[in-house]
């Protein structure tokens, strides 16, 4: 089946059946590998995008279901304000040890802060709670987004 969707501000068209996740449009179809498989069940945050701005799980979203959403993946994260400044936040914090985690611990926060700029520690730790870090980086992942948040920087 065929479908045209919005990606990164570039519609695409894609090939594929309904029920395929968005994960594997973007690895197989597009060759957009930022995007990584972790568990494959949206349990662990690894395949995190955004769609329409809030943050979604990759794995467990058929491209079906998609329609005329925008999505965005860690592939456009620098040509945002907020995309920039987590990217530099995180190096700062020295947060990444294997990585793997990270860009879905990215699309995370960018889509926390993009949507709640001055969020509390409480609210920071909700929305990461689903992003699992096998290298138990949640302290310095923390420290990263809280730092962005009190830079004040808003998405524009």
């Amino acid at each position: 089946m065929a479908f045209s969707v919005t990606i990164n501000g570039e519609t695409r068209e894609i090939d594929a059946p309904a029920e395929m996740p968005l994960l594997w449009v973007l690895r197989q179809e597009l060759g957009m590998v930022g995007t990584k498989f972790g568990c494959g069940i949206g349990m662990c945050g690894a395949c995190t995008v955004h769609v329409d701005g809030q943050a979604a799980r990759s794995c467990s979203l058929p491209i079906g279901s998609i329609g005329e959403r925008q999505v965005t993946t860690i592939e456009h994260l620098e040509k945002t304000p907020v995309g920039q400044a987590l990217q530099k936040a995180w190096l700062d914090e020295d947060v990444m040890q294997c990585g793997y985690c990270q860009a879905g611990q990215l699309m995370t926060a960018t889509a926390l802060l993009t949507n709640n700029p001055n969020p509390t520690d409480r609210q920071i730790e909700g929305a990461m709670q689903g992003n699992i870090c096998r290298c138990a980086c949640y302290t310095r992942i923390h420290r990263a987004i809280a730092e962005v948040a009190k830079e004040g920087v808003v998405n524009v």
